[in-house]
């Protein structure tokens, strides 16, 4: 992150507004209102880099200069895109519910959440290493593993209770819990917990709000939002790139490594979902929308690998 921090940021953030702008405009062309084309458009924005990293360690791109930005701009932009979603739970959430707010409660409300994130940062950076430190002084079974799910749950329940949503918490404890030294512990712990539980429950849940009816209406939306998230994460990434100095095809490569939206998207289209910023009309498009983006990407990835150098 430290040494491609440039080319990170600008792959993340083209990658982001290009998604961002142009899924927001193309919801409203199929008469969504306003605040869910936005959030579509954020939906769209993050990305899982899970698959492209699975297809990088099999062609032995993973440790490249291509690859490692990559890396690097998946994290800049999903904490982007958390960030935003989390704004717009805030500023959206109770509204599209019914209820309404001042805007002194408002401007209110913005200065302590603005605040949990000034806190949360010295919190990451001193106070939850001498936290694990404790957990692994402590004589439990498996304390380092406990102590990680507290501090997870604790952040979560604080974002949560300030009007963020509770993924922010969770995000940013496991990236200040994954730079301590517990890290491969907590990994080798979590991961059977996360396999067997937390992963299925998730993607079972995605299933149950899932409806085929009137199922063909929606098919041109889909079929338009998924080229436009192909298109344009793969145009503002590869921008990005080619602004840091990478050459069009390293920019190619590094704009089909970022296509691929997965557990992403769908953990924030299952959030906007339950906070009524998407409704349940689309929920099932959007979701079909973002699992044929997710089968695209590393097709689209292995092409640009193999893609011989051009002048």
């Amino acid at each position: 992150m430290k040494k491609y921090w440039r080319p990170s940021m600008l792959v993340a953030v083209l990658g982001v507004i290009f998604p961002v702008v142009v899924i927001d405009w193309c919801s409203q062309l199929f008469n969504l209102n306003s605040t869910e084309s936005l959030f579509l458009g954020v939906t769209f924005a993050a990305t899982s880099v899970s698959i492209s990293v699975a297809v990088l360690k099999e062609l032995g791109a993973l440790d490249g200069k291509e690859g490692t930005t990559i890396l690097g701009a998946a994290v800049v932009d999903d904490v982007l895109a958390v960030l935003i979603l989390s704004l717009m739970i805030s500023l959206f959430g109770s509204q599209v519910s019914g209820s309404s707010q001042s805007s002194t409660s408002l401007g209110w409300s913005l200065a302590i959440q603005f605040a949990f994130f000034v806190a949360l940062y010295f919190v990451a950076k001193w106070v939850i290493p001498h936290l694990m430190a404790i957990g692994d002084a402590l004589l439990v079974p498996t304390s380092i593993t406990l102590m990680s799910l507290v501090i997870c749950f604790g952040l979560s329940y604080l974002a949560d209770a300030i009007g963020l949503s509770a993924v922010i918490g969770a995000f940013f404890a496991g990236i200040a819990v994954g730079q301590t030294d517990y890290h491969a512990v907590i990994d080798e712990h979590i991961q059977p917990i996360g396999n067997a539980v937390f992963i299925p429950v998730f993607f079972v849940s995605i299933g149950l709000n899932m409806s085929f009816t009137g199922f063909a209406k929606d098919l041109w939306f889909i079929v338009v939002i998924t080229v436009a998230a192909v298109v344009t994460k793969l145009v503002g990434a590869s921008l990005g790139a080619r602004m840091a100095g990478f050459s069009w095809k390293s920019g190619y490569q590094i704009g089909t490594g970022m296509v691929s939206r997965g557990e992403m998207a769908l953990i924030i289209a299952q959030i906007g979902y339950q906070g009524k910023l998407l409704s349940a009309d689309r929920y099932s498009a959007v979701i079909t929308a973002i699992i044929l983006t997710t089968l695209i990407a590393p097709l689209l990835l292995r092409q640009a690998l193999k893609r011989p150098a051009t002048t």
